[in-house]
């Protein structure tokens, strides 16, 4: 297929990148050369310069080697974005290791599923978690567990602040067994130690992402070093105006998931720049860390510019410092984005990404010309297409909904200890990302929806995305998601979850009337049910599953009850 969508680059953007010939710690120790004393990290109103990081990975590398890991040994990190995250990451790659982000609210099914499987010999976890962790040392086959608090890394003045109630709640005072440790002790026992460096090719196993959790059990997405630079480094020659030492980036999304990772954490090694850690999601402390930090980039979800549009003391705060956000893991509404710009006056982009393609691989042109509703056209060096959802060999014409492939040196090596389910996706070298997309005459591309979420009612294919957006429009919803329920008559018929604005109310009879007038009669929700809040992970996306779930469970007893 012609790459028609070049003319739309933004000037000064590459169509091809050339990729560092470099593993990940190499990429590191190069930028902490230039600038050993800029600031790295950012984290509750403390910094730490590239230079300091540099030095904590050393001795994390030489605590790992004193354990007895080798080169391709997995290292489980159970962390929020804390400087803990990223000088264990970063050690743990130059020490030869391979990383396993974990999400911290997994359940213990899910997470001794994803240990067993990628063989993790040491998990660093924050002390809160120990215990959870610990009941799952010997079914995992763990042989070390590493403990942390949140507050180590705290400046001095705000440790004493710290209250009693919050120690408990992080688990300051939980009791760590005898063969296993507390970071800083270990930190300690290996600081005059020789720092090791373990040099490992580009192609090399970097990281092991599990995704696909939500509908099963997840399976881990081996990226190796060349994926993930490659991936970073298409991203920043993405913003023209970007400047080498510059930029602060805000990193709210987690970097146990790949969209965080990528854009946050590993961005900051390509454009030698500021990471701004905040480990979780609160919009009053998000608007005061852009307020005093002004950070420059600030790739998040939905959710969150939702959250801030909709904060009643949004003028106290200058967002003036945001130069570009970027939208990823879930569909952005256009109302939201039309409404985040006009009060920010910063650009805000829709993109999209998966795991398995570590994970960017569209983005709307900051400068040049976008489209709304479109996630933009391929970042350079990716290739894209619609191919057919039953035969992938069948290239779909331009307007036609089919099944978006991907071809570029960012797409996975494959799935760890899945030979079938990789030789699904992975054909030729594109990667079928299973969801349903159309790319129109200018080479935009448009997310139809998820393959696994689409709803067939009587027949009829109902995309969500297309009744959340009209839900959107209404001025009285802040947040709606629409899922398919099971009908003996029609297969599926259409069920959305609303939340209000504040102070608003509405019936459910208005809201099905409302998309009466919007949408095709076998489209429109057969009911509705209002939300305080929507179940969302926690990297802000709405987890669908749970509310289909809930209304499974709601039917069974239903029908108990006949």
């Amino acid at each position: 297929m012609e790459r028609i969508w070049l003319k739309h680059y933004d000037p000064g953007v590459p169509h091809e990148v050339k990729i560092p010939d470099r593993s990940l710690p190499e990429l590191f120790k190069d930028t902490a050369g230039k600038f050993p004393d800029h600031p790295h990290l950012k984290f509750m109103r403390g910094t730490l310069t590239y230079d300091e990081v540099n030095a904590l990975a050393d001795n994390f590398a030489a605590v790992l080697v004193g354990l007895g890991l080798k080169k391709g040994s997995r290292v489980a990190l159970n962390l929020p974005n804390c400087p803990q995250f990223v000088f264990c990451y970063l050690g743990a790659l130059q020490a030869g290791c391979t990383v396993v982000p974990f999400n911290p609210i997994y359940t213990e099914r899910e997470m001794e599923h994803q240990l067993n499987d990628c063989g993790a010999e040491i998990m660093v976890t924050l002390s809160r978690f120990y215990p959870q962790i610990r009941k799952l040392k010997r079914k995992a086959h763990l042989r070390t567990i590493i403990s942390t608090n949140i507050k180590e890394y705290f400046p001095g003045w705000l440790k004493p602040l710290y209250t009693l109630a919050m120690e408990k709640k992080s688990g300051d005072r939980v009791k760590i067994e005898a063969d296993d440790y507390r970071l800083p002790a270990l930190m300690k026992k290996y600081r005059d130690a020789a720092a090791p460096f373990v040099k490992v090719e580009p192609d090399f196993p970097a990281c092991i992402m599990y995704t696909g959790g939500t509908t099963g059990l997840a399976k881990g997405a081996v990226l190796t070093h060349r994926n993930l630079i490659a991936n970073t480094t298409a991203i920043f020659s993405w913003m023209p105006d970007a400047e080498e030492g510059k930029e602060i980036g805000l990193a709210l999304l987690p970097f146990f998931h790949s969209f965080g990772l990528s854009t946050c954490l590993n961005l900051s090694l390509v454009y030698c720049g500021t990471v701004l850690l905040i480990p979780q999601f609160d919009v009053k402390m998000l608007l005061s860390n852009i307020h005093r930090n002004k950070p420059t980039l600030f790739p998040g979800v939905p959710t969150m510019y939702i959250a801030i549009i909709n904060y009643p003391h949004l003028k106290g705060y200058d967002l003036t410092s945001l130069r570009s956000c970027i939208s990823g893991a879930a569909s952005l509404p256009l109302e939201i984005q039309k409404k985040f710009e006009e009060l920010t006056g910063c650009r805000l982009l829709e993109g999209y990404g998966l795991s398995e393609a570590s994970p960017v691989t569209h983005i709307n042109p900051i400068y040049g010309e976008g489209r709304s509703g479109s996630i933009g056209i391929p970042i350079p060096s990716t290739l894209a297409k619609i191919v057919g959802m039953e035969n992938p060999d069948e290239d779909m014409a331009i307007g036609e909904v089919g099944q978006l492939a991907i071809k570029g040196p960012q797409v996975m090596q494959g799935y760890l200890n899945q030979p079938e389910e990789t030789a699904e996706v992975l054909r030729d070298g594109w990667l079928l990302t299973g969801d349903l997309a159309r790319m129109d005459e200018d080479g935009f591309f448009y997310i139809v929806d998820r393959q696994k979420e689409m709803i067939i009612s009587g027949g009829y294919n109902i995309y969500p995305r297309e009744v959340e957006e009209v839900l959107y429009a209404h001025g009285k919803i802040m947040e709606a998601a629409v899922v398919g329920l099971p009908d003996p008559y029609r297969g599926e018929i259409v069920k959305a979850y609303v939340v209000l604005k504040e102070g608003e109310s509405m019936t459910e009879e208005e809201v099905i009337d409302y998309c009466k007038g919007k949408l095709a009669r076998y489209k429109v929700p057969r009911s509705a049910e209002f939300r305080a809040e929507l179940p969302k992970s926690l990297v802000g996306k709405v987890m669908k599953r749970l509310l289909l779930e809930e209304e499974l469970v709601k039917q069974k007893n239903r029908e108990a009850t006949d």
